[in-house]
């Protein structure tokens, strides 16, 4: 294998030759420069790995060719040694994006740790990594199999998503297909759990049960409001675990984590149940009893969520009157905007709820947009897709805002959602309701086998229609699809993102409250 190229520029290169000789018995083969000049002809002529560059060099200094060679090479890693602990030159070096700073006298060890940490890292990364999950993957194994309850249950899936997101790092996947199999036995083992135990957390009071999506405000945002101090309460539709985390970096560069959590959405895992649900602090069932003005049936035409700030206000009235609230719902970039240009007005309210609907967006155009489906071709693209609109989005310029305020912000979604993979085939009439993951109606056909189904909707606190509505809703990667044109239908929705039905991804979902750290 052809050695690595390392170019080492310094005025007294000659004094340097042991070093040389070091990093050659290590593999590395090394180019001795004894000028800036010299450092930067030579990149002209050759492709190198590394540069070691000497600051303080007589004629062209090290910060003076570290300027050229960027210029020359841009993503060329460049290392700068000094005698000097000079804040001001450290400052324009790193401002300079250099990949490592050294400070003379070197030691051997110390110069091999700065090559391998910028050569071999993403190596060394990903045979740490194969070799972390490795020794995890018999316990996430043996967890699956003994009886958990509710915080085992996310304690278990957060541990799934660590190993996903530190493989998405890794340049090695052949660990990959082997998590990818045991989160689905996982959540075939949750989708159990969740059939044994949902209707009991709903009906009896006394046993041990997760926070669920109707006692959100009152148990959790409530309780941080103080005089003076506004909660901005934010909910991102079908925000994911694992996309909380690919931005909590930039998150926590500005805000304390007062509290990193989670609750359970309720089912169905859709928009109109769970997000209904958040806002009222009632069960779908009571929400069509005592607020039928705010209630959209399956079989109705409009919008399922158009009275969130209605439902929120009833909420708040019944269990803090008096208390001052807004809401605000940003479906587009000039929403966004808008929320923005007015947000002075909004510190003097106690509550603000905005719902940033840009991820459901995204999954529902991943599905019908073939581009999107490029973009987006596998979780880590989906995650990498999040993670960019929100570096360029109002809410991005929101969490900036608020992070020079006495405020108090909070960070949670609806429900998450699921790449499907499998049909399920399920006969309904026209009454029935269109989303893949459940369905609704007085007529469902369907392999009881292959569904989680209730044909007493009241047990689980869901409407019914007509003295014989069932729901049904789909588990793990699947989809509910018809027989009629069920080739072209199944290659349609196939590997698309949906929501609805039962699996961890939908499920467990993030509940985060922060602080400014100014």
């Amino acid at each position: 294998m052809q050695k690595q190229q390392i170019l080492w520029a310094d005025d007294e290169i000659d004094l340097l030759k042991p070093y040389l000789i070091f990093l050659d018995q290590k593999g590395y083969e090394v180019t001795p420069v004894p000028s800036g000049i010299d450092a930067i002809e030579e990149c002209k002529k050759r492709v190198f790995d590394l540069v070691f560059l000497d600051e303080n060099m007589p004629g062209m200094t090290g910060l003076e060719t570290l300027s050229k060679i960027k210029a020359l090479k841009p993503n060329l890693p460049v290392v700068m040694i000094t005698k000097s602990e000079e804040e001001q030159i450290m400052e324009q070096a790193i401002g300079s994006k250099i990949a490592d700073y050294l400070i003379k006298p070197l030691n051997p060890n110390q110069i091999l740790l700065s090559v391998k940490k910028i050569l071999d890292n993403k190596r060394l990364v990903s045979e740490t990594t194969n070799k972390g999950y490795q020794t995890d993957f018999q316990a996430i194994n043996m967890a699956v199999s003994d009886s958990l309850n509710h915080e085992e249950w996310a304690d278990l899936y957060k541990k799934i998503v660590f190993w996903e997101l530190e493989m998405a790092k890794s340049q090695d996947k052949t660990m990959l297909d082997v998590l990818e199999s045991q989160k689905e036995s996982a959540n075939d083992s949750f989708i159990k759990f969740i059939e044994k135990n949902y209707e009991s957390w709903l009906n009896e009071p006394n046993i041990n049960k997760p926070l669920l999506s109707h006692r959100i405000v009152q148990k959790k945002v409530l309780p941080l409001l103080e005089k003076d101090c506004p909660v901005f309460f934010i909910v991102i539709d079908n925000f994911r675990l694992d996309q909380w985390k690919v931005v909590q970096n930039w998150v926590e560069d500005l805000y304390h984590l007062d509290e990193d959590s989670h609750y359970y959405s309720i089912l169905p895992t859709a928009t109109a149940y769970a997000r209904n649900a958040l806002f009222a602090g009632m069960m779908p069932t009571d929400i069509a009893k005592y607020h039928p003005q705010f209630w959209v049936n399956e079989d109705e035409e409009g919008s399922k969520n158009n009275f969130e700030s209605e439902l929120l206000g009833a909420q708040l009235q019944k269990l803090k009157p008096n208390t001052k609230h807004s809401y605000h719902k940003i479906l587009n970039a000039d929403a966004g905007k808008l929320l923005l240009g007015q947000l002075h007005n909004l510190y003097k309210n106690d509550i603000n709820a905005i719902v940033f609907n840009f991820v459901d967006m995204l999954s529902h155009a991943r599905t019908d947009i073939q581009m999107i489906r490029e973009l987006a071709a596998d979780e880590s693209a989906y995650r990498s897709i999040t993670k960019s609109w929100f570096e360029h989005s109002a809410l991005q310029e929101l969490l900036q805002i608020l992070a020079e305020k006495k405020v108090k912000v909070v960070i949670t979604t609806d429900h998450g959602t699921v790449r499907v993979e499998k049909a399920v085939k399920v006969v309904g009439d026209r009454e029935t309701n269109t989303n893949l993951r459940y369905k609704q109606g007085r007529n469902l056909t369907f392999n009881e086998k292959d569904v989680m189904f209730t044909r007493k909707p009241e047990r689980l606190f869901l409407p019914k229609k007509n003295i014989s509505t069932t729901y049904i809703f789909a588990k793990g990667n699947q989809f509910l699809a018809y027989p009629n044109n069920y080739n072209h239908y199944v290659n349609y929705y196939k590997n698309t993102f949906q929501h609805g039905g039962i699996s961890m991804e939908e499920v467990i979902v993030p509940y985060i409250v922060l602080s400014p750290k100014k």
